[in-house]
């Protein structure tokens, strides 16, 4: 792999990474995996906030608008993403139930 291709995976984890942040974002995205939803709504959140998460996640190239009426639908940016978040959560919930991440207890990391 050369060093460019290097670079730029980086670059997109380390995105992936911002998107993931948060848990709002979080809630966000799984929401979206879903389907397309009044987020607003489904999550509980201000608008004003969900607005400024939202606008991250396009940032980051996880999430598109689409004009749906009068009103901007979400969606996620690739439908492998969703299949990504699934395949992040399972993962880290079996890490978490055998409790392989060595810095978990002494940095308190994970």
């Amino acid at each position: 792999m050369g060093a460019l291709t290097a670079a730029s995976d980086i670059e997109v984890l380390a995105r992936f990474g911002r998107a993931l942040a948060a848990p709002i974002r979080c809630r966000i995205l799984l929401a979206l995996r879903e389907a397309p939803a009044e987020l607003a709504d489904a999550l509980a959140v201000f608008r004003t906030r969900l607005s400024n998460h939202l606008a991250c996640l396009r940032g980051c190239g996880m999430v598109v608008t689409a004009p749906d009426g009068r009103r901007t639908r979400y969606e996620l940016a690739d439908e492998r993403l969703g299949l990504a978040l699934d395949n992040l959560r399972t993962a880290m919930v079996a890490v978490e139930a055998d409790r392989t991440c060595p810095d978990a207890d002494e940095k308190g990391c994970c």
